[in-house]
């Protein structure tokens, strides 16, 4: 393949140096040119240097020239520096073909490149929580490397998934979206931006959340958030992926996502789809963030395409 991959650290701090080398190794194994960041591994508290390094690792990427510009890991610390990034320099690697690409905390800088620039991003691995795993056998999910494999060849046209048996899903064939954008990601970061020059003001666009240890209440409270700020009733369709790594006690009696769908479902006259194969999970696929797409869904059976 020989395509050039560019590693660089905006977020937290690298903490497991092993999930580093073994995410740089199998992607070496896969025929890519990998080529590190001279700040990866640079710690300043709980962040992989301070915030003008970090903002300079963006530019850094900008200017590789890579096919993609793949965050090390996510964590917090994105939101801290919107403000000083380098947009213009940003979108300008991207129209000559970079494709930035993380997950988690990388959705603050997807929907402000958004916001300012109309740039599409792409939500998808990180480094080490993705080629770093070893969860699957010693070996990252296969799904996910061959749907990344088909961003970087530029092959990929889109995605299909089933939605929750053990929900209520929407299941009349229809097309519920063409033309709309497709934006989303990591909720709580998301919420966050709202009132914010870096919330992207998107209507009838397919939106797509996911969370990684976050109760079911405050996944609803975030939710809440979004629908009485008008978000979720100006979109298409809301696309719920993986909400995972959360605990239930004896105090909620019941109260689950399942709960949390249904009540958004009662909320809303929006059509609200269920296990996107994205989040925090090994197995994801890689969706785009500012492309229009069609949505369509055949019984359980939901696609999305992005590539007409």
């Amino acid at each position: 393949m020989g395509e050039h991959i560019y590693i660089y650290s905006p977020s937290g701090a690298i903490r497991d140096k092993n999930a580093f080398k073994r995410g740089i190794k199998r992607l070496s194994q896969l025929g890519y040119n990998v080529e590190v960041d001279t700040g990866s591994l640079l710690s300043s508290t709980r962040f992989a240097g301070d915030d003008e390094q970090r903002a300079q690792a963006f530019s850094r990427a900008a200017d590789s020239g890579a096919d993609v510009a793949l965050i090390s890991r996510g964590g917090y610390g994105i939101t801290r520096i919107l403000d000083i990034l380098p947009y213009e320099k940003i979108a300008a690697s991207i129209e000559n073909g970079t494709k930035f690409v993380g997950i988690s905390d990388f959705t603050a800088f997807q929907a402000a490149i958004y916001a300012k620039c109309k740039s599409v991003t792409w939500a998808g691995p990180a480094l080490c929580e993705g080629f770093g795993s070893v969860e699957n056998d010693g070996l990252p999910d296969d799904i996910m490397e061959d749907c990344f494999y088909d961003l970087i060849s530029g092959q990929g046209e889109g995605t299909g998934w089933r939605q929750d048996r053990n929900a209520h899903y929407v299941e009349s064939d229809q097309t519920l979206a063409t033309d709309a954008v497709v934006w989303g990601g990591n909720l709580c970061v998301l919420s966050g931006l709202l009132g914010t020059p870096y919330f992207p003001a998107i209507n009838n666009g397919i939106l797509f959340l996911e969370d990684v240890g976050e109760h079911p209440y405050r996944v609803e409270r975030m939710l809440s958030q979004l629908l009485y700020a008008g978000v979720l009733s100006n979109q298409r369709a809301i696309v719920l992926g993986q909400f995972t790594s959360f605990k239930l006690n004896s105090h909620d009696r019941g109260f689950s996502m399942k709960v949390v769908v249904e009540w958004l479902r009662s909320k809303t006259n929006v059509p609200v789809i269920t296990n996107l194969p994205y989040g925090h999970v090994q197995t994801k696929v890689v969706l785009p963030f500012g492309k229009y797409a069609e949505l369509a869904v055949h019984s359980k059976d939901v696609m999305l395409f992005w590539g007409h």
